[in-house]
């Protein structure tokens, strides 16, 4: 492309010398120079091209005398990348002295100066030299205050100060960058408005803040604590409407909702959105969180959660559902059968902390404590402890698998 540019130009340049040139032998022209009591003629095309020489002449001479000055400032010009570059990659490898002291050499070009210092200030925390950060921080605010506000929202959020976050963030002036509304957000939802940070997923997407995955997460996690903080149920319900049909579906969202309405004493809500939930779309979790409700409706619910289990009768969260309803309802021996058969089928630490602390609420101490302390054996991924008195026949009992079928007789995968 370089190749045929050069070439049309001087075939243009070529076109207007020969039409120059028949203009010129037509009318040849007369140019006089005196100087010094001399006269000095000549034809036009003649002047032009003395012209057009000395021109050249002069900008030789030129190119020639400036040439150790532009030799020098290539040169340091490559200096100066390669010592960024450097910089960059020693900070990324963790040598926090050697990327502190290039990355701040490099900090006084213009093309390097922003990044440098910010770089220079993570190094110098990373290595705990707080006069040295302080120095690249003021530099940097100076310099570019909306990157000194980022950084400093950084590093507020990591020491989990949401406050500090903000007030570094709204001290940056005119337009945020996409990693500032990033920060805003997070910092909104740690400090208790989660709502707030929803409500920027729109800017976040137009910005393309974030990868898409990531932002859904972020999406599912802050409308799950937006419904857990409202604080009435009018808001509940209007939040409930406007989150849209996708995270209705959503287990986070569709529990806290359901938590948040019980504890809003609206106990229709809290068991018909479990319930709608669990009948489109089997999940044991939600199963489990269902028995949990701080509810009444005793009977309604041990329906609903007596169905699933028949259903799954080999999913520890519909067995622990159902034992959860059973202990609200002081149905023990029946909740503790289920339980037991739960552990038996994979359950997890919710199941032996339920056990334990329904044998605590009947005296049984020592079993109480067995259980609790299973419980800390599974979430640490150690092997739990059996109980006593839990002969052989109970045990395969509760190990037997019970074959699943949905409504057509076809046998379902066990959870």
């Amino acid at each position: 492309m370089n190749l045929f540019r050069h070439l049309l130009l001087w075939t243009l340049v070529a076109v207007a010398g020969a039409l120059l040139a028949q203009v010129l032998i037509a009318e040849p022209g007369r140019v006089v120079v005196r100087y010094g009591g001399l006269d000095y003629a000549t034809s036009l095309g003649g002047a032009l091209i003395l012209g057009t020489l000395g021109a050249f002449a002069l900008w030789l001479l030129w190119t020639l005398l400036t040439l150790p000055l532009r030799a020098w400032r290539r040169r340091r010009e490559r200096t100066v990348r390669q010592r960024f570059g450097d910089g960059l990659l020693a900070l990324h490898e963790g040598r926090w002295e050697r990327a502190e002291r290039l990355l701040a050499q490099s900090s006084g070009e213009a093309p390097y100066a922003t990044a440098a210092r910010v770089g220079a200030a993570r190094a110098a925390a990373a290595r705990g030299d707080a006069t040295a950060d302080a120095g690249h921080l003021a530099a940097l605010q100076a310099a570019h205050p909306a990157a000194h506000g980022v950084l400093l929202a950084e590093r507020a959020l990591a020491a989990g100060d949401a406050r500090a976050a903000l007030d570094a963030l709204a001290a940056i002036p005119g337009a945020p960058p996409p990693r500032a509304l990033v920060l805003q957000a997070d910092a909104l939802a740690l400090s208790g408005r989660a709502g707030e940070a929803w409500g920027m997923l729109g800017a976040l997407r137009q910005q393309q803040a974030q990868e898409p995955a990531a932002l859904a997460a972020r999406e599912q996690a802050w409308a799950a604590q937006a419904l857990r903080e409202v604080a009435d149920a009018n808001a509940l319900a209007d939040l409930w409407d406007r989150i849209g049909d996708t995270l209705q579906r959503s287990p986070d969202a569709v529990t806290a909702y359901a938590e948040r309405a019980a504890a809003l004493r609206w106990e229709d809500a809290a068991c018909a959105s479990l319930e709608q939930a669990i009948d489109a779309a089997w999940n044991p979790d939600l199963a489990a969180a269902y028995g949990a409700l701080p509810v009444g409706q005793l009977e309604r619910r041990r329906g609903h959660a007596e169905r699933w289990r028949q259903a799954h009768p080999s999913s520890p969260g519909a067995l622990l559902g159902l034992a959860r309803v059973l202990i609200a309802d002081r149905q023990w021996p029946q909740a503790e059968a289920l339980l037991h058969r739960a552990v038996a089928q994979g359950g997890g630490a919710e199941v032996w902390e339920t056990l334990g602390h329904g044998y605590a609420d009947i005296g049984d101490d020592a079993n109480a404590r067995r259980c609790l302390a299973n419980a800390l054996r599974t979430l640490r991924g150690e092997a739990a402890q059996p109980l006593p008195g839990r002969d052989l026949r109970q045990q395969i009992a509760d190990a037997a698998a019970v074959e699943d079928r949905d409504a057509h007789g076809l046998p379902r995968l066990r959870e």
